[in-house]
């Protein structure tokens, strides 16, 4: 593994700090303060706006689409520094890591001009309508119908889980258009307006509080052919560049989560003793072993995209292992504060641990369940048998639950 940049790499880096440090500050969200759904999109919108005046916005696409034509490891390099900034990003991730991506990739030039310079500068919204309450690790077993009638699709079913959808003006989905077919074949690919008649968008609220995610309802709704991504029946290949675009996303630690010196500093504060003569060491080592693990199994992947190559299987390794780690951390950390972890009071650190605690528990189910990514890892990681999926070449139409 390479630990250092390049000399290429530092260049970028040093360049991508100094523009941060001259304009992020005045994007970033008030420590201490909760803003309202309508302060923090103006937010995310302004500084998205302001990284794509600068280039930052689409660094490794190319510059055909409206990217930089730049290097995935450019890509890595910006997005750890901005992780430095409490900035209000987040409406954007899907969006633009792997929605437009797949827009530009199965859309074609007319498509390509329309919609991607607004998404680039945060002007329209894009959320992705995949998972449903039956097809949430198993993608391919998807429910929601499109029928068609002439030059339009007919579409009836529901999605659940889509990030930011209650703010959306579009949405790429996927849909079963030939149910005879076996589940991973007769899915077809489309994007969609989310304010097209017959989608019904509702917010659910979660134990944070916020309604971030939302289930979707389509009845009746029509989408034209010309919104197809990718040919008819090759909705699980086209799916397949979403979630390629989409590994560059996970298996980092989310922005302003603690990590194990925040973990080391709260166990300091609370005792009279030297640190390593108290009974949590032991805990605290094995926190820091974990930690250090995760740091090196991203190092990993991210010398491959320096060296050109495609991150591989092994990425799934530092999503599975830093979800269960930061709620494990957090759980714990909120253990040593007793009833302080538990109260209401306005403590930052028992705040702080008691948030990620309750967000890792969603962070295990997001972009693959911990069952999942253990199959990744078994069968194309360490080379196992793969499990038994009898329903591979089953027509959809004739499984139990389809």
């Amino acid at each position: 593994m390479d630990f250092e940049d390049s000399k290429e790499e530092a260049g970028y880096r040093q360049q991508v700090r100094a523009w941060l440090a001259a304009h992020a500050p005045r994007y970033q969200t008030p420590k201490g303060k909760t803003l309202s759904d309508e302060q923090y999109m103006a937010l995310a919108k302004g500084w998205q706006a302001c990284k794509a005046d600068a280039g930052y916005v689409g660094i490794m696409w190319p510059q055909a689409v409206g990217g930089q034509g730049g290097t995935p490891i450019q890509h890595i390099i910006f997005h750890q520094e901005e992780a430095a900034y409490r900035l209000a990003n987040v409406p954007f991730h899907v969006g633009i890591g792997m929605c437009l991506p797949t827009l530009f990739t199965h859309g074609g030039a007319g498509v390509t001009e329309r919609y991607v310079p607004p998404a680039i500068r945060g002007q329209e919204l894009w959320c992705q309508l995949f998972s449903e309450p039956a097809a949430g690790s198993d993608l391919a077993s998807v429910r929601a119908r499109a029928i068609r009638e002439g030059d339009e699709w007919v579409v009836n079913g529901q999605k659940i889980w889509t990030s930011y959808a209650h703010e959306a003006d579009f949405g790429i989905v996927l849909l079963r258009t030939d149910p005879s077919q076996p589940k991973h074949k007769g899915l077809t690919m489309f994007y969609l307006d989310m304010r097209t008649p017959g989608v019904e968008v509702r917010p659910i609220k979660t134990l944070l509080g916020d309604a971030e995610f939302n289930e979707v309802f389509f009845t009746d709704v029509r989408i034209p052919d010309s919104q197809r991504l990718g040919a008819e029946g090759d909705g699980w290949k086209v799916s397949l560049t979403t979630l390629m675009f989409e590994r560059l996303a996970v298996g980092g630690r989310p922005a302003q989560s603690p990590d194990v010196r925040a973990l080391v500093k709260l166990a300091g504060s609370l005792i009279d003793t030297e640190l390593e003569n108290s009974p949590m060491v032991d805990a605290l080592a094995r926190f820091y072993v974990a930690d250090e693990g995760m740091a090196l199994t991203r190092m990993r992947s991210t010398t491959a995209v320096s060296r050109g190559q495609v991150p591989g299987p092994e990425a799934s390794i530092g999503k599975l292992v830093m979800a269960k780690t930061l709620q494990d951390m957090s759980a714990y950390a909120l253990e040593l504060l007793e009833d302080g972890g538990i109260s209401d009071r306005e403590d930052s650190q028992a705040q702080m641990f008691k948030f990620w605690y309750l967000w890792s528990a969603g962070l295990r189910i997001a972009g693959g369940t911990d069952e999942v990514l253990r199959n990744i890892i078994a069968e194309r990681v360490l080379g196992l048998p793969p499990e038994d999926r009898p329903d591979r070449n089953t027509p959809f139409n004739q499984l139990r639950n389809a």
